[in-house]
């Protein structure tokens, strides 16, 4: 069977300080973001996917209250060589329920984007 998440351990997808925190969020997201891709039946239709963690804040409303919290990166890609990458195309619903997921089952993290950057001129891994 072909394993189509190969790469390096959690830390680098820690983008800024690395700390016990920083890579408990990224874990908790990318699980979240890979169990979502599998429930859907697309695992094997993507060569690589994961969650960052970005090194910025954003604002947000979590209850009643704004809060200044944390960004998540989503990026997934088909490739056969990697190195050429073009994005994988979730449809908008898919997108939806992973942003809400992490969102709301990780503390901390306000904000998720969608990496739209092929290879090249990006890199598959952001840092």
């Amino acid at each position: 069977m072909r394993h189509p998440f190969p790469g390096p351990g959690i830390t680098i997808r820690v983008l800024g300080e690395v700390t016990r925190e920083q890579v408990a969020i990224a874990r908790k997201a990318d699980y979240i973001f890979v169990e979502e891709i599998k429930a859907v039946g697309l695992y094997d239709q993507i060569s690589q996917a994961f969650a960052a963690l970005l090194p910025v804040r954003a604002v947000g409303v979590m209850g009643d209250k704004r809060v200044d919290q944390q960004v998540i990166a989503l990026r997934a890609v088909q490739t056969t060589d990697f190195m050429t990458a073009n994005i994988f195309r979730f449809d908008w619903e898919f997108l939806e329920r992973v942003s809400t997921r992490i969102v709301n089952e990780v503390d901390g993290v306000c904000r998720v984007e969608y990496d739209l950057t092929s290879k090249p001129p990006g890199t598959i891994e952001m840092e």
